[in-house]
Order: C-alpha cells, then structure tokens, then sequence
C-alpha cells in the first residue's frame, strides 16, 4: 500500500515538474511580477518540497525492490504493469505514436496461461453429479459407462426400476468391466442387435469371472449342443450364463429324468425353450402332474406334447385345465388326437368356443379324422376368421360376426 501511494505521489509530482514553468530557472525581469521577493521565496519552497519528494519516492523504491521503481501503470485503464524502459525502447526517437494503434495496444489479449475468475470458472465446470437420484437419466451425461451401454441398445428404464442396478452400473468402468463381456458374447453367437436385450435381461452378467462363464459354455457344447443351438440358448435365456456347471447339469438332469427323454430329446427340448432351464421348476413338477393325474395322459403322450409345444410345461395351471376340460368333455376329443395336436393349449378359449359353436349351428363340427369333412384342431384354432369362414366353415365372415353378437 505505501508503495502504490508512492508511486501516485511520484507521478503526479513528475508531471508538475515537467509541465510547470517552475521547473525552469530564469532571471528575473524588471517589472516582473514574478520577481517579487514574495514570489521568489514561494518558488524556492516549491523546488524543495519537489526534490524531496522525489528523493523520498526513490528511498522508498530502492527498499521495496528496484524491478517496481520503473514500473508505470496505465493512466487509464490500469491495464498490468508496464516498465519504463519497455515503453521507451518502443517508441522510435522522433516518431509519434498513432492514436489508432495506441488504443489497439491498449486491448488485452487473453492466454492460455492467464489466470481465470472464479466467476468465469464456475460457468465451465460441467454440473455436479447429484448425490442420489431415482433415474439413471441424472447420470448419462457425466457416465461413459451408461452412454455406451445406451448405444448398444439397453433400456435404462427398465433397468432403474430394479433395486440396486442402477447403482451397480455406475461403479462399472467400460473398458475394464464391460467390453471383455461383450467380446465373450459375440464369441458365443449373440448377434449384435441382441445385446441390447440381454443385457437389458441380465446386467448381473458383468460381475461375472471371465473364466467360469467359458467353462459353462465349454459344458454346453460337452453335452453335444451345437455352436448354433449354444447361441440360441444364450440368447433367448440371458441367465444360463449365471449359472454354475453343477447347477445346469441338475436342470438338465432334471428334464431328462421327469419326462424319460433321451439324450437328444433333451437336448431338443431345451433348444426349442431355453427359457425352462433358468425358470422355476416347481410349475412345471405341478403340470406334469396334472396331465398324468387329472387329464389321464399316458407317459410317452406328455412326452410328445412336452416336445411340440414346450411352453405347455411352464403354463398357466387354471387355462390348461379349462381348456382340457372345453376339448376333451365338450367337444369329445380324445387324447390321442389333443397328443397330435397340443397346440390347443396354446389358443384362445374364447376363439376356441366361438368356432366350435359355430361349426355345431352349422353341423359341421367333425373332428375324427376317419369321417368326411374332418377338421383338424390346428386349423381350427391357427387360421384367420376369414379362412375359417371361407374354408372350414364354408359360410361368410358376416354370418360369423352376426352369430358372435348373438351369443
């Protein structure tokens, strides 16, 4: 502070000496005004208080350092430090300086190495990541790890409404967690337009050991699975990777027990369903007992139900059993022919009613296949309306829709 007022001091006192007449000695001058002895002590009182003053600023400049003694600042835009000798080997002797280039060299210029405000700083920084939040939405800008995953097509939305995956993800480093994964997949089969869905399935893929998951496809392709059904499997069954060896051989141990299939039925089976290995399986211990005790299946006839239409297996218990009840006791169907056709399991009650019906107004509901005009079940509940109307039932679609309002 001392040194910035004698800096202010010394330049307004410098500027006085060189512009006052004061600073010139002359001789006084008959009827002078001037040369009053009055006026002559005031002039004398002046020269010494400038001297002074200068010798004090130049005291005080040699204490505080001689690089700041000639140092100028701006006079007007207090722009940074010049020094003197910088301002005079600048200007050629006898050249006036341009006022146009003079307020061009007044503009500062900024540099990579000029410190920034913190005002300027807070305005750059991108927004803090939020502390908790109930969407993974907060957390895509700031995550490589979520944008890259959003790019291969997994469903974020989804995700979040899991417990604990959204935190799960965002500890994960793409390079180091993800991208061996991902490698091992499109090694097993999964094309590229299905890992969006796996992995939208099953995220928990990621804190899987590399190893054990190459030891569970190497005990898939012990089992004789081809490279084609392995990556079937894999994909339409996202959490078979997650299991251990031991348990996937109890899974399929299982199948091939309860069902008395071979080796290559198995096989078949699981290939066509991946989805029954990573199920529970108390559904389908419940189903099989239902269609040997209650329906009066026969061991080898649920074996080839359980082949044709795999999804019987894991059914709804209560629709397989409607369904059974409507085909076997209303419509006189008997097993062997629901054995050859299973896929009645799979169709609309309501459809399956409303033809029938139909077909009995019309009398021509036959379904021995000994008889003429015999219907097979699986045209009766697999074709359109308008195939029904025109080639089952040999009647219009008007007459059909007029007979459904009636009912």
């Amino acid at each position: 502070m001392a040194l910035c007022m004698c800096r202010s001091s010394a330049r307004c006192l410098l500027s006085a000496l060189r512009h006052s007449p004061v600073t010139t000695i002359r001789k006084p001058k008959k009827d002078d005004p001037f040369s009053s002895p009055s006026c002559s002590h005031q002039f004398s009182m002046i020269q010494n208080t400038a001297r002074k003053s200068v010798f004090h600023f130049r005291a005080v400049c040699t204490q505080s350092g001689s690089e700041d003694c000639g140092k100028v600042t701006h006079p007007e835009n207090n722009l940074p430090v010049i020094s003197q000798k910088q301002q005079e080997a600048n200007i050629l002797p006898g050249e006036d300086k341009d006022p146009h280039q003079e307020a061009l060299e007044e503009v500062s210029y900024l540099s990579a190495l000029d410190a920034m405000r913190e005002d300027e700083a807070v305005t750059m920084m991108p927004p803090p990541i939020p502390p908790a939040s109930f969407t993974l939405r907060d957390y895509v800008d700031s995550s490589e790890t979520l944008q890259k995953l959003v790019m291969l097509g997994v469903d974020l939305s989804k995700l979040e409404e899991r417990p604990n995956v959204g935190t799960f993800l965002l500890k994960l480093d793409f390079e180091k967690d993800i991208s061996k994964i991902l490698f091992f997949l499109k090694d097993v089969g999964v094309e590229d337009n299905q890992l969006g869905a796996f992995l939208t399935k099953n995220p928990f893929i990621f804190s899987e050991d590399l190893d054990n998951l190459h030891k569970r496809v190497a005990y898939l392709s012990s089992k004789k699975f081809s490279r084609h059904a392995i990556a079937r499997i894999v994909s339409r069954a996202p959490y078979l990777l997650n299991f251990s060896v031991e348990r996937l051989d109890n899974r399929l141990g299982f199948f091939q027990k309860e069902l008395g299939l071979s080796g290559e039925k198995t096989r078949e089976l699981v290939t066509r369903l991946p989805r029954m290995i990573t199920g529970s399986l108390e559904p389908i211990r419940e189903n099989l007992k239902v269609f040997e005790i209650e329906f009066g299946f026969r061991r080898n006839e649920i074996q080839q139900i359980a082949l044709r239409v795999p999804k019987m297996l894991a059914g709804n218990k209560k629709k397989l059993t409607e369904t059974f009840d409507y085909v076997h006791n209303t419509m006189g169907i008997p097993h062997h022919i629901i054995t050859h056709f299973p896929q009645v399991f799979n169709s609309s009650l309501l459809k399956l009613k409303e033809r029938h019906e139909f077909l009995t107004f019309l009398g021509r509901a036959i379904y021995d296949p000994k008889e003429p005009n015999y219907i097979s079940l699986d045209k009766l509940v697999s074709v359109p309306d308008q195939t029904f109307c025109e080639e089952i039932a040999k009647s219009s679609t008007q007459d059909f829709e007029q007979f459904q309002k009636n009912l």
